[in-house]
């Protein structure tokens, strides 16, 4: 049975103790390859780095970028920050995967459910799954699809492995656990940002445009509209589909 891969990382702060009233979403973002499909966007991607860093070694984080922090200091030259975009842009479109996110207003989640709020985290873990499982579904897709997240500490990734556990074994609202069983890895895998894995470093270059569009979707975002065009969608668009607000 062939496998496909399903990556997640985040953009914004799963906590709700305290909130950035300028950023109040936390953004879980997928990024569902076939395996295929992820090598061969891999060595796009080793190639980019070469060109632009002469090694593979550099991880691609979203927020070093735009800050032009460590080795992406070379981005404060207009000219090679244009052709960088450029290049990232063009790597993405070409590159065949399919989005499915979820955000969460977390100013909305509090005021909801006050100090009963769920962590957005396994909220955001539930949506995606869930919408993954569609996808395979509508596409009458028996492959199994492994699960591969950014680890964020010993505590928080028991606490996510347990959640994804539960998930798999209890089912959610929506969907009964035969199914997730059916075609969800048991072992979920977590990966560190010195892995340098290719999936987490495109999750989270995607993740942030879709978080500033959640935001506010009438300001300008190039970067989200590079990718638009990937966001798993249905009858009535991608919300709720590809991108699933909550509440």
């Amino acid at each position: 049975m062939s496998k496909f891969l399903l990556f997640l990382d985040e953009s914004g702060d799963h906590s709700l103790s305290n909130i950035n009233t300028d950023f109040p979403v936390f953004v879980l973002n997928g990024l569902l390859f076939s395996k295929a499909d992820y090598d061969r966007t891999c060595t796009e991607l080793d190639k980019l780095k070469k060109k632009y860093f002469e090694t593979t070694k550099v991880v691609l984080h979203n927020r070093e970028i735009r800050k032009c922090e460590g080795p992406f200091r070379i981005l404060f030259d207009l000219e090679i920050k244009k052709k960088f975009y450029a290049d990232i842009d063009r790597m993405l479109e070409n590159a065949n995967f399919k989005i499915i996110a979820s955000a969460i207003d977390k100013e909305k989640h509090i005021a909801q459910y006050g100090k009963l709020a769920d962590d957005p985290y396994e909220i955001g873990l539930t949506f995606v799954l869930e919408r993954t499982l569609f996808e395979a579904d509508a596409n009458r897709d028996t492959s199994s699809i492994v699960v591969v997240i950014e680890g964020r500490g010993k505590k928080e990734d028991e606490q996510i492995t347990r959640r994804y556990n539960e998930l798999l074994y209890r089912g959610t609202s929506q969907v009964q656990p035969d199914r997730l069983l059916r075609i969800y890895e048991k072992e979920l895998i977590v990966r560190r940002k010195r892995d340098n894995d290719c999936g987490l470093q495109l999750a989270d270059l995607c993740a942030y445009p879709i978080a500033r569009y959640v935001l506010n979707n009438d300001e300008t975002n190039p970067a989200f509209d590079v990718i638009k065009p990937k966001i798993r969608s249905g009858p009535k668009g991608f919300i709720g589909y590809g991108i699933k607000i909550f509440p």
